[in-house]
């Protein structure tokens, strides 16, 4: 096989640092001949530009490829894939610099470097090697654009009518799936706030190198050829997952100074579905991220995901309960997975709740209360639970089998 060429993706929110940081690669890149791929959502390609103007791109050193009016993540997939093959291919450069558009979330992205496009047969794993997925984090901004409660949409930045997506969701994503966190514009803000929000960044994402940095001023060495991304570890880097799998083990004494901390909240109990609905939608700011599986009685069959991130809250299925399928089926699962039948309770099979809550100056107690309020009472427990309203409105044919 012939040398993979080393790719580094650059993810992060509209106005955080990242062409910045493209343009300070170009004038520190170590005799690199770097290919770059500029993503932008707008008509006028103004990533471009301002490359163009900031690096003096000479045609034997470097490749700027430009892609407009699409997505990375999303509708120009198939066009990076091709892109990405055509600069490998040609074999007259030692890296590729990805800039993501503001609104990309970096798992997609990734997964164009992880599998074969069987529609398209290309397999970039052949001529590439994802070194770093880095994202950048506007310091001055983030918790404003956080706790917005606005959609990208609402700013007029989705990729179409049909994004609904929600910026602090957005703005999570990103931070969730990384290898090195750069947290930018640090200029701007005091260095105690700077230090709870870095506190409340190593929580969300445990895993990720963290560096501050003004004007997305960091080494390229902390950057490109670290060789640090794996696809198996990025995805169980978040700090929810960590801590459902590893309780407080990963908990460092900087975040408890700063009064960030998560717990793990668990029932074998069914929700009444409009209590806890209504519950999440009323979550307090100090919590900043909750997310986990989640039985709601209306609900019984299928296991819910629960994802919170500031004001955004979503409840959607995720998959059924085990307990739900039919015997042949089951009996096969619960004999490949012993982890399974540990777990499995008499009455109710493998439903429960794990939920996952993130954030500042916590009270456990008072929160696991509360959540217990949402729980079905013992005569709720006893009545015909497909009485009950249920304010999902999600609508699954499922095969009969």
């Amino acid at each position: 096989m012939e040398k993979q060429i080393p790719v580094t993706v650059l993810s992060g929110y509209l106005g955080s640092g990242k062409t910045t940081l493209l343009n300070h690669l170009l004038s520190n890149r170590d005799g690199l001949k770097i290919a770059f791929i500029v993503n932008d959502m707008s008509e006028v390609n103004i990533d471009a530009d301002l490359v163009r103007q900031g690096g003096g791109l000479s045609r034997t050193d470097e490749k700027l490829v430009e892609m407009s009016n699409g997505c990375i993540c999303c509708t120009l997939r198939e066009d990076l894939l091709m892109e990405v093959e055509r600069l490998a291919k040609a074999g007259d450069i030692d890296y590729i610099v990805i800039e993501s558009t503001g609104i990309s979330e970096p798992t997609p992205v990734a997964q164009t470097f992880s599998y074969i496009d069987e529609e398209l047969n290309i397999d970039l794993s052949t001529y590439c090697r994802l070194d770093t997925m880095v994202t950048v984090v506007d310091a001055n901004r983030f918790w404003h654009d956080f706790h917005s409660g606005e959609r990208l949409l609402d700013r007029k930045e989705a990729a179409g009518e049909d994004d609904t997506r929600e910026i602090a969701d957005l703005l999570i994503e990103q931070i969730e799936f990384c290898d090195v966190l750069i947290l930018n514009k640090c200029d701007l803000v005091n260095e105690e706030d700077l230090d709870k929000l870095e506190s409340v960044l190593r929580t969300l994402q445990p895993k990720a190198k963290m560096i501050r940095t003004e004007h997305s001023k960091v080494d390229p060495k902390e950057i490109l050829n670290t060789y640090s991304f794996n696809f198996q570890e990025a995805s169980q880097s978040a700090g929810w997952i960590r801590e459902l799998t590893q309780g407080h083990k990963h908990h460092t004494p900087e975040t408890e100074e700063y009064g960030i901390s998560s717990f793990v909240y668990r029932s074998r109990l069914p929700f009444h579905s409009e209590r806890f609905q209504h519950y999440m939608s009323q979550l307090p700011h100090n919590i900043v991220r909750a997310k986990g599986i989640a039985w709601c009685a209306t609900q019984n069959d299928l296991a819910l995901l629960v994802s919170q991130a500031g004001p955004a809250v979503s409840i959607e299925p995720v998959s059924y309960w085990v307990a739900s399928l039919p015997k042949a089926e089951r009996e096969r699962i619960l004999l490949d997975n012993p982890h399974i039948v540990e777990e499995w309770d008499q009455v109710y099979g493998d439903r429960h709740t794990k939920l996952v809550f993130i954030g500042t100056d916590l009270d456990p107690d008072e929160i696991t209360r509360e959540v217990d309020q949402c729980l079905l009472t013992d005569s709720e427990l006893e009545m015909d639970w497909s009485t009950f309203e249920n304010p999902f409105n999600w609508d699954i044919q499922r095969a009969h089998s």
